[in-house]
């Protein structure tokens, strides 16, 4: 079956691969598939073929292995030309220079200075910024109930604090908070035709160019400007490398963080033994949102990278040129690691801080404990000012969106009391 997505049917596709559903109508299905598949499974994405890998252990091993590459021109479907930029996931993998797409020495080079922007120590600092933005945000949740007492917790809630929170970070102005969210959800939903997708990526460069630009001439206390200002005696980023770094970073920054704090809702909304037992204070919030990472991880699968030279994996080699996808969602459910009951959502898990969902190794994610400082306000936040909060349609009629790669729902629509 040709792929309308590329210039060619990719060569060698196997005809046992899982299907990774572009509409993720059924994503506990797919995750039961996967594992189902082995340890490093065949998978087609849009027609293309890759591996993935679905266990922990073996996951760890391979984002430490440095035959794996983030480069794509190690990729031998994309320098045959059997993939082309008419793929419609070609622009999660080939997004311009950053630290998401390059190794070893060039990636210290580039991850730095995000690094020390995000310390422990700079977070407890702008920790009271984050609470301000999510009482604003509560309020609004509040007043913005239409006649019925509904209101999209997604819209109003999970999805603006973490534009607010990373905007502030990047100084990016909060009037184009709006159209930046507008724009990475255009970017990943599979219903954007993949010419406009094209256009996105290029209109987000020429935001983030024009801002570098501003930054440059007037620096300001801020992330934009930390990576524009050369260290002494360093290598200053170019102004392409600032902007693939910034465009990564908000889609990064924002969509993990809205998948955590709404699964995490959702997860207790359906578990409700467990949720009283975090209001009473018998568990933590820390233990909800580890468990929620684990469990119903906010990235599904990463893609991707590239076989320098053949791996063997258990059974199967992984050979050079060939892409390999990071299966999060079938990692965090891994059965020898977290147990048989590894599919149950159980906030006393002992295992539930042992998982990957942020990664592992060098390319680990750098905005991890923003993002669960984010949900360790908002979460006892929404629920200590809305105690009875419950969903305003049957959970079953939640809806996921159309993206392969992040763990998001369409809208979350909730009575708050």
């Amino acid at each position: 079956m040709n792929c309308p997505h590329t210039a060619a049917a990719p060569a060698g596709r196997s005809t046992g691969a899982v299907v990774i559903d572009p509409m993720v109508q059924d994503l506990d299905g797919e995750t039961a598939r996967l594992r189902d598949a082995g340890v490093l499974a065949r998978i087609d994405l849009l027609g293309v073929p890759a591996w993935t890998v679905t266990r922990h252990a073996e996951a760890r091993q391979l984002l430490l292995d440095q035959r794996l590459v983030k480069d794509i021109g190690a990729w031998e479907l994309w320098r045959s030309g059997v993939v082309t930029r008419a793929w419609p996931l070609i622009g999660m993998i080939d997004a311009g220079r950053s630290m998401f797409t390059v190794d070893g020495a060039e990636h210290r080079r580039l991850r730095t200075k995000t690094s020390q922007a995000l310390t422990p120590r700079r977070l407890e600092a702008i920790r009271p910024a984050i609470e301000e933005f999510t009482e604003e945000l509560l309020d609004q949740l509040e007043a913005g109930r239409d006649e019925n007492g509904v209101v999209d917790l997604k819209a109003v809630f999970a999805q603006p604090l973490p534009m607010k929170v990373v905007g502030m970070l990047m100084g990016v102005d909060e009037s184009q908070h709006a159209m930046l969210t507008r724009q990475y959800k255009a970017f990943f939903s599979m219903l954007t035709p993949q010419d406009e997708r094209l256009v996105l990526l290029a209109e987000l460069d020429v935001f983030y160019a024009e801002l570098v630009r501003e930054r440059t001439a007037r620096p300001a206390d801020d992330l934009t400007s930390a990576l524009i200002l050369a260290e002494e005696g360093g290598e200053p980023l170019t102004e392409e490398e600032v902007v693939g770094n910034l465009k990564a970073m908000v889609a990064a920054g924002h969509e993990t963080t809205i998948g955590l704090v709404l699964n995490a809702v959702r997860a207790l909304l359906s578990h409700p033994d467990q949720l009283r037992m975090v209001l009473d204070g018998e568990a933590d919030w820390d233990a909800v949102i580890e468990e929620t990472l684990r469990w119903d991880t906010p990235t599904t699968h990463l893609l991707m990278r590239f076989a320098t030279e053949d791996i063997t994996v258990g059974d199967e080699v992984i050979r050079e040129g060939e892409g390999v996808v990071i299966s999060y969602r079938a990692i965090g459910r891994d059965i020898e690691q977290h147990g048989p009951d590894a599919d149950a959502f159980d906030i006393t898990r002992p295992t539930r801080n042992r998982h990957m969902t942020f990664g592992h190794g060098p390319h680990i994610c750098p905005g991890a404990a923003l993002s669960r400082v984010e949900a360790a306000t908002a979460l006892p936040a929404l629920f200590g000012r809305f105690p009875g909060l419950r969903l305003a349609v049957p959970d079953e009629e939640i809806t996921k969106l159309p993206v392969m790669t992040q763990n998001d729902m369409a809208a979350f629509p909730v009575l708050l009391d």
